[in-house]
């Protein structure tokens, strides 16, 4: 694999993972989840036309032509595993960006995911 590859996929597998926070964070929004909590229409509405949940939407469409591209050139059984290193990713943004708690099991289990993703990658 070259480095231009595995930065594609690195790029694709994080901007899976910025897609994650921005529709957390939107949905996090009191108006949203209100307006779901009350069983009201309106929260399509919000949905639909709230910054981080349009911006995190685009990023997932960005991230699968990135990905498209990226199967076009490696086999999919070498990028795939590379997914699971968005449990890292969204991890340290959760913790970072959303004030999420890191615990010790989280962090055990991440790194769980990382030797696996190690492990297939290299065979």
């Amino acid at each position: 694999m070259s480095y231009i590859t595995l930065g594609l996929v690195l790029f694709s597998v994080l901007l899976s993972v910025s897609a994650q926070i921005l529709l957390k964070h939107g949905m996090s929004d009191l108006g949203i989840a209100g307006a779901f909590q009350l069983g009201k229409f309106n929260g399509l509405f919000y949905m639909f036309t709230h910054t981080s949940i349009m911006a995190g939407l685009f990023t997932y469409v960005a991230s699968a032509g990135v990905w498209l591209y990226v199967l076009s050139k490696l086999e999919v059984s070498k990028a795939y595993p590379f997914v699971g290193l968005g449990f890292v990713f969204t991890l340290i943004f959760a913790y970072f960006f959303l004030n999420e708690p890191l615990t010790l099991l989280k962090v055990a289990g991440t790194v769980l995911i990382v030797a696996g993703v190690v492990l297939i990658s290299t065979s």
